[in-house]
């Protein structure tokens, strides 16, 4: 019978991508009220590290030189959060979340070199059927080539690709606590935001000109993404890489009742069987895991 060890990360991963599932209507909300996504981003994150640092007030003190690892971890993590709300604001978002999750085929790669797995039969095919069904996708027969249509879906990419570095370096940062890794992610997504808004302008002054409704989706989204964190965060640690990109493609579910719903979008059939293709690798990535792979 499954027990609570076995439950709670895979709640917590499912937890986690229901959030980010939703959440990219409220930024496109914000981004509509004059605040676009690094800002958002910004004030969002910066609600989240508040509370956080709050509640996870006793957790700085077990910060040592084996936790130096946490750097890594939020500049992965602050790059995939902030890619991916800009993407989502400016690009279709159900074709921008099958492109991120091309995430299995960097996972493959992030998990040899920081992992030590080894490449198996199975993770080839992942990474082939992975990049076949981008290639289906991402077809333009008026240019005949397979390439994204906008710069929101090259953002979306590079997404996945943090977001895969983010798996593999939360899981090797085990023996690190929950928390202190949840800190980690919203100082970096911070971070990275004033880095960003060095190449972009971030409107800041925006912030202080939000109708009452901003402010109060600034505090839900940030909220929000306080227990989504902590929940993944919590998953990522106690569920192998490759099983939790799996679980973690719920959040496609979400997605595509969402943006249906709200946002109008619909994909032809070629981006379809093209998703359907990336869908089926992430699912498959999690056969690797029963192959036990040995440590090199």
């Amino acid at each position: 019978m499954p027990t609570n060890r076995s439950i709670l990360p895979i709640a917590g991963l499912l937890t986690g991508a229901t959030v980010w599932g939703i959440v990219w209507y409220p930024f496109r909300l914000l981004d509509g009220m004059g605040l676009n996504g690094i800002a958002a981003t910004a004030m969002v994150f910066a609600i989240a590290f508040s509370f956080g640092a709050i509640l996870y007030r006793k957790a700085w003190r077990t910060i040592d030189a084996s936790a130096l690892g946490l750097i890594w971890i939020g500049l992965a993590a602050g790059w995939t959060n902030l890619a991916y709300v800009v993407a989502v604001i400016h690009g279709e978002v159900l074709r921008v979340m099958l492109l991120f999750y091309l995430a299995p085929v960097w996972t493959v790669i992030f998990a040899r070199y920081f992992l030590g797995e080894r490449l198996n039969k199975v993770a080839f095919g992942v990474m082939a059927l992975a990049l076949s069904g981008a290639l289906v996708m991402l077809w333009r027969p008026d240019l005949g080539s397979p390439w994204p249509k906008s710069d929101a879906e090259w953002v979306g990419i590079s997404a996945g690709l943090a977001f895969a570095l983010t798996n593999v370096l939360t899981r090797r940062a085990a023996h690190v606590s929950v928390e202190l890794k949840a800190l980690a992610v919203w100082g970096g997504v911070i971070v990275m935001c004033f880095l960003w808004s060095w190449f972009e302008p971030a409107r800041w002054s925006s912030v202080g000109q939000l109708p009452v409704m901003g402010y109060f989706w600034l505090l839900v989204v940030g909220l929000g993404i306080v227990c989504a964190t902590i929940a993944m965060q919590y998953g990522l640690t106690h569920t192998p890489a490759n099983r939790a990109i799996v679980i973690l493609l719920f959040e496609l579910v979400v997605v595509a009742i969402t943006s249906y719903y709200w946002a109008k979008e619909v994909l032809s059939a070629r981006e379809w069987l093209g998703g359907a293709m990336i869908v089926a690798a992430s699912a498959f990535s999690g056969m690797m895991d029963k192959e036990h792979p040995e440590q090199t």
